[in-house]
């Protein structure tokens, strides 16, 4: 009998960590209401979604389908919402994104955005590379040559934060030098500009502006343009709210002001 027991309550912890595994796959894989689900609770909304989302915001020539959609994708995955994050993979791989850069760019925001936010994604976009035949050809290995490093700018870099935060925080430090900016930002599955592209969303979608300056900065070396950083301003003010938006305005405005014309 208690042999009898101790089976059956083995099989109700198997049952039960299944349920809990189950219950993990659906919350990462949430489906997108669609439009009549929208309509039923919400028409204005679905006017809105319609009339300036998709049929405005996305056609404005400032930014490229490719550009508002690595936007999109990065704002997502930075913000941990992951609904509707399937539908934006399809719109981005349609406007010409590879899937190993949606690969570097999941990687990427690991690391200025959080390591759960980019395991969050991985369902997700599982599913979308198996609905569409992508395989582990088409993604980036996970060593190999790197982009050719600036030393004069790293070593101004990494002087520069090791006097400011070496005593107090030497691992951060350590880690920002060696793992980022001489490892991940290296790597040449993502263009240096996309690759800026993404932080800058990133820290637009999460009001992270105390380091929109320095990356913006790096963007516009990297090839951005004024007018295009405008737009991604206005493009993130849909997908992570106005007062990001605005918030990010001011510093964008100022960094602008400030480059060499």
């Amino acid at each position: 009998m208690r042999a009898l027991a101790t089976v059956a309550i083995t099989l109700c912890l198997v049952a039960q960590a299944s349920a809990r595994t189950a219950a993990t796959r659906m919350e990462g894989t949430k489906v997108m209401p669609t439009t009549e689900d929208i309509r039923a609770v919400a028409p204005v909304l679905e006017k809105y979604a319609k009339g300036v989302v998709l049929g405005d915001l996305w056609k404005r020539p400032g930014l490229s389908a490719r550009d508002r959609s690595i936007v999109t994708v990065a704002a997502l995955i930075a913000r941990d919402q992951t609904v509707e994050l399937p539908y934006y993979l399809n719109v981005a791989l349609d406007s010409g994104v590879k899937p190993a850069e949606i690969s570097e760019i999941i990687t990427h925001l690991a690391f200025y955005t959080g390591w759960a936010n980019a395991i969050d994604a991985v369902p997700a976009t599982r599913d979308v590379f198996k609905s569409r035949n992508i395989g582990a050809d088409q993604l980036p290995p996970a060593s190999g040559p790197q982009l050719p490093l600036d030393g004069a700018a790293e070593s101004q870099r990494a002087t520069r934060v090791g006097q400011q935060f070496g005593q107090i925080t030497p691992s951060l430090v350590q880690y920002t030098t060696d793992v980022l900016f001489r490892d991940l930002w290296l790597r040449p599955g993502l263009a240096p500009r996309d690759r800026s592209l993404v932080t800058v969303s990133a820290l637009v979608a999460t009001g992270q502006v105390a380091q929109i300056t320095y990356h913006l900065n790096r963007a516009m070396d990297n090839g951005l343009t004024k007018e295009e950083a405008g737009e991604v301003v206005g493009h993130l003010a849909f997908y992570a709210g106005w007062p990001n938006a605005f918030s990010a305005a001011a510093v964008v405005k100022e960094v602008i002001e400030k480059r060499p014309r």
